[in-house]
């Protein structure tokens, strides 16, 4: 529909047409109707399809301008889309200017806040600690509220705000309107619908392209230790000018901000934890380009918006197929093409699967780059550099010093370069490559099983899911490859296939922790029993081993089925 068939206010229109727009979004359509009829809504829809102005139309037309108290509560989860929200609502009461909008949200000084409250506001867009605060500082009354907003539901639970929204609910006049919208529909949101909502409109509406077009989309099997090492590599091979990595928790963030400072890159990062003023400075920095990786995790990341990003990097895969949606969104901008990189481990290629068919498009897999190929790409660089200067002709007032050089000293202009060369890349053409491709064919065979001894088992509270996830998440082998998992009360004995078991005893014995203990693997000889005691518990332990094996004759698969094995921090 246009714009002008919705019999919205005139202004609202002008400011509308001002912004560019004139046709509504899906989600437009059908929820500013519903919206303006005063009914309560809840709009299932995600970022980027227009429900901020679905909300902000209707919201706009019932605010009484001559009524100096909030008359409209919008609930976000971070500052950023607090902000954003907030500069958008007044773009559209541009021509409304006795409607007065304010963002309030942790990290800015409440007494400003405050002075602002007093001043005499209709709309309140904040986060729900903040609207708690003023709520137990009585610094803003609900009596005049008659319509709340909860917008992006789901990311307010997942950051724990449930209680918050709910008592912010409670305060608000039964009579109000309340709005929700959000990307996905949890139980939690839809109990939150049934508590505080009466006879509720469901809108749904499904993007029907859910990636861009022009975004080239890879994965990379790696094992979970070399990650740091084998993003170093990718972005030494594309060199972007702006790139994001994406991970699962802020500790991830933390660690890796660390570890690539390290090693000499320009980056940093944004998660939850950080103090407003620091994650402010934080994305001042990327998008002048001071900082040129951002490393943030899915709910501190809602608030980047700049153009100009050329890869995405998931370091960790996303537990939700619309957060890779959101995250590979941030490239690929403007019509220009972008790139988005994955890393799995281990069963992670299930959920890749699910991914594809989530955004009906195919990942390709990519073979892990070689330090050669980074060697290679860097002296690639370095040669083009060096033939561009020649074709300038910015070289020639070496040319004599160089030369003065060579006659004076035994070598020559050949070994000079070659010293020079050697100054620019340092040490790097001389490291070993440690990693291996570990990237496993559908159709290998994996009959021959080899069995392993590890030593820890039930009175360890371990279970063989746990096992299965350490193996795979280690490793990097596909879970489905393990055999039976026999486990004793002191220790587990895992079959894995011939070709794959030096590697998983190598990967395993890396101080390795399973739920907080230290393991040790090893191969067991042909009767099941372990080569070579390593273990304090000996005799007890063999003993067990034994009568167990006796009584059990063949070991059965105890693996659980579903093979849903997650990674907690360092424990499985």
């Amino acid at each position: 529909m246009r714009f002008d068939e919705l019999n919205i206010d005139s202004r609202i229109l002008r400011a509308v047409e001002d912004m560019g727009f004139e046709e509504t979004s899906p989600i437009q359509t059908q929820a500013i109707p519903a919206v303006c009829e005063g009914i309560d809504v809840i709009g299932q829809a995600q970022t980027g399809t227009g429900k901020t102005a679905a909300y902000s139309i209707p919201m706009l037309q019932k605010i009484k301008p001559d009524i100096k108290k909030p008359q409209a509560i919008v609930l976000c989860p971070t500052r950023e889309l607090a902000v954003q929200v907030a500069d958008e609502i007044r773009r559209l009461a541009k021509y409304m200017s006795d409607i007065k909008v304010l963002p309030v949200y942790g990290g800015q000084e409440i007494v400003r806040q405050i002075k602002s409250l007093k001043a005499g506001v209709q709309i309140i867009v904040g986060t729900p600690g903040r609207v708690m605060d003023h709520m137990r500082r009585k610094t803003v009354k609900f009596d005049e509220v008659s319509m709340v907003i909860l917008d992006e539901a789901d990311e307010m639970l997942d950051m724990g705000f449930r209680e918050d929204m709910e008592t912010i609910l409670t305060e608000t006049p039964d009579s109000r309107q309340t709005v929700l919208f959000s990307a996905t529909m949890p139980k939690p949101i839809m109990e939150i619908a049934r508590k505080f909502q009466k006879d509720a409109k469901l809108i749904k509406v499904v993007r029907k392209e859910l990636t861009v077009e022009n975004i080239d989309q890879y994965y990379y099997e790696v094992r979970p230790k070399n990650k740091t090492e084998i993003l170093s590599r990718l972005i030494d091979i594309y060199n972007p000018k702006l790139s994001v990595v994406f991970c699962n928790t802020k500790r991830q963030v933390d660690e890796l901000i660390s570890e690539l400072k390290g090693r000499g890159y320009f980056a940093d990062g944004i998660h939850g934890d950080m103090k407003q003023q620091q994650r402010d400075r934080v994305m001042d920095d990327f998008r002048n380009g001071k900082t040129e990786i951002l490393i943030a995790t899915d709910v501190a990341a809602r608030g980047i918006d700049v153009d100009g990003v050329d890869i995405v990097f998931n370091y960790d895969l996303p537990q939700d197929e619309e957060y890779y949606v959101h995250r590979i969104g941030r490239t690929g901008r403007a019509g220009k093409s972008g790139l988005a990189l994955s890393f799995i481990s281990g069963r992670e290629v299930y959920k890749l699967k699910d991914i594809e068919r989530y955004c009906k498009t195919k990942i390709l897999a990519k073979p892990v780059p070689s330090l050669d190929d980074v060697k290679n790409t860097k002296m690639d660089g370095i040669f083009d550099n060096i033939r561009k200067m020649i074709e300038s002709d910015e070289h020639r007032a070496m040319l004599d010093m160089v030369e003065e050089h060579v006659n004076q000293e035994d070598y020559t202009s050949m070994d000079m370069a070659a010293a020079l060369l050697k100054m620019i890349v340092g040490d790097t053409l001389e490291r070993v490559d440690e990693i291996e491709d570990f990237h496993f064919d559908e159709n290998e065979d994996t009959s021959r099983m080899v069995r392993l001894f590890i030593n820890v088992g039930k009175k360890d509270r371990i279970t063989p899911a746990n096992i299965l996830g350490a193996i795979a998440g280690e490793s990097g082998m596909p879970g489905r490859l393990v055999g039976a998992i026999d486990m004793m009360d002191n220790y587990t004995f895992v079959d894995v296939p011939a070709k794959h078991a030096e590697a998983v005893l190598a990967a395993m014995n890396d101080n390795v922790l399973i739920k907080g203990r230290k393991v040790n693997v090893e191969k067991a000889n042909v009767s099941g029993k372990r080569k070579k005691a390593k273990s304090s518990r000996g005799a007890k332990a063999g003993k067990e081993e034994a009568g167990n094996l006796k009584r059990q004759g063949k070991v059965k698969d105890r693996r659980k089925k579903s093979g849903k094995v997650r990674k907690n921090g360092d424990k499985y």
